[in-house]
């Protein structure tokens, strides 16, 4: 496949207002491409628009929108549209997570939780992949995690919607060779972000080092630059380990008890 040319890329970016969406920002931001910020809170997109537009002279657009609300995709499009935008690029990257045992958590806040993590993934996939694939030059990155690897006691849910993550832009990967489209699941492992402000406790990550956003991201563009891009990336030596001890050594018994042993120390 051809090398992708940020330049002439539009890259939307959800949950572009901290962590690794922000992250995502600043890096493609330096290679050159233009950029729609998409998150809840608008100050916080605004300076991070005001940031990038200073240092690398590029286009920045900043569109304000809850993406658990009804048909994200339809409703994010239109909002593209009403800009004059056409996008090239779709990283799928905001995603939050609750913490603790299911039959305990509030209802409403799952129902949140899927429809971030999992509706809003495959519905502005789907309002955006037509013309991503007819561009041929651009990527599309759904952030997965670790968690999508095996059952996660107390954030069960949350490993599920990765799953489904992760599952789904891999078969997206298919879909699209040939078109010169570049998909990929990024599967980050526990990384220095809000994301445990938002959980309540960093007892979610199990005791494991906290990465670098920076190098979270490095290894998904990287992964990207190859000649031939795999459908998905694991983040971290350690997490590529751990990934797979749990598909293809220890037993699913092994594996859920193992997780629920260490998510239990922090319960």
């Amino acid at each position: 496949m051809t090398a992708v040319d940020y330049r002439t890329q539009t890259t939307l970016i959800t949950g572009a207002s901290a962590g690794l969406g922000a992250e995502f920002a600043r890096q493609l931001a330096a290679r050159g491409s233009g950029l729609v910020l998409v998150a809840r809170r608008r100050e916080r997109l605004e300076e991070l628009a005001a940031e990038l537009r200073e240092k690398h002279r590029i286009q920045v657009h900043v569109v304000e929108m809850d993406l658990a609300a009804d048909h994200p995709g339809q409703a994010l499009a239109a909002r593209v549209d009403l800009l004059g935008l056409h996008v090239t690029s779709l990283i799928n990257n905001a995603g939050f997570a609750t913490f603790g045992p299911f039959h305990q958590e509030d209802p409403e806040r799952l129902r949140r939780e899927i429809a971030v993590d999992v509706t809003a993934v495959a519905d502005i996939s789907r309002a955006f992949i037509d013309q991503l694939r007819a561009a041929g030059s651009g990527v599309l990155v759904n952030v997965a995690s670790v968690a999508a690897y095996q059952p996660n006691p107390r954030m069960a849910l949350y490993g599920a919607t990765k799953a489904f993550v992760l599952s789904l832009t891999e078969a997206l990967w298919e879909e699209s060779r040939g078109t010169g489209l570049r998909v990929l699941a990024l599967s980050p492992g526990a990384t220095r972000t809000e994301f445990f402000d938002v959980v309540g406790t960093t007892q979610a990550a199990g005791g494991t080092r906290l990465a670098s956003p920076v190098d979270v991201v490095r290894t998904a563009l990287a992964a990207l630059d190859r000649r031939n891009p795999p459908p998905s990336v694991i983040a971290g030596r350690m997490n590529r380990v751990m990934a797979f001890v749990a598909r293809r050594l220890a037993t699913r018994r092994q594996v859920v008890r193992t997780i629920g042993r260490l998510t239990a120390e922090g319960a």
